[in-house]
């Protein structure tokens, strides 16, 4: 997954921008979750498969990363509009203020010419739900909080001694292996 992180804008050219990390949700903080025009194509990608407003788009990333990552709608907007600059969507009205975005024939020309990036970037959201799934499960947030609650219990304590500190720290190491080994 981290080669498929690097890269430069495939599909559309230059231009990073900070709120393309995924550390805000519960991603791994500092690596990217897009680079360049990626998010482009993502949203492209989803308006092609159904007309959506903005808010919608967002949501749909959220449910692909299993709630990882979230674009914020500072990054969302301004690209749509630069994909509506591009004759990629056509914004539509619908419920009152609410544009709904649709692609047009360029845009589906446009996915087509790089269906494989495409096709890589949403393995790499399932990919990223995936392992939200696997990482973030109830029964070690618990056992995790406890284990949290307990040291700093124990160590607020003013009579704990230097040696009830070295066998907690003993304990977690033995742990820690222990799991590295399942």
């Amino acid at each position: 997954m981290a080669g498929m992180m690097r890269g430069g804008g495939r599909g559309f050219g230059g231009g990073d921008h900070p709120e393309g990390r995924f550390g805000g949700r519960g991603g791994p903080r500092g690596r990217r979750m897009f680079d360049g025009g990626e998010l482009r194509l993502v949203l492209l990608k989803l308006i092609a498969d159904e007309p959506r407003h903005g808010y919608d788009l967002i949501r749909s990333i959220e449910e692909l990363t299993g709630g990882a990552y979230a674009p914020s709608p500072g990054v969302v907007y301004p690209t749509l509009t630069l994909l509506d600059d591009m004759d990629l969507i056509a914004a539509r009205q619908a419920d009152g203020a609410k544009k709904r975005f649709e692609a047009t024939e360029a845009g589906v020309q446009h996915l087509a010419e790089n269906a494989e990036v495409v096709t890589a970037l949403l393995a790499r959201l399932a990919e990223v739900g995936a392992e939200r799934a696997r990482t973030d499960s109830a029964s070690v947030r618990r056992a995790m909080g406890n284990l949290r609650e307990v040291l700093m219990h124990r160590l607020r304590d003013e009579h704990v001694s230097i040696e009830t500190i070295h066998a907690a720290v003993a304990l977690i190491d033995d742990a820690a292996q222990k799991i590295e080994r399942l």
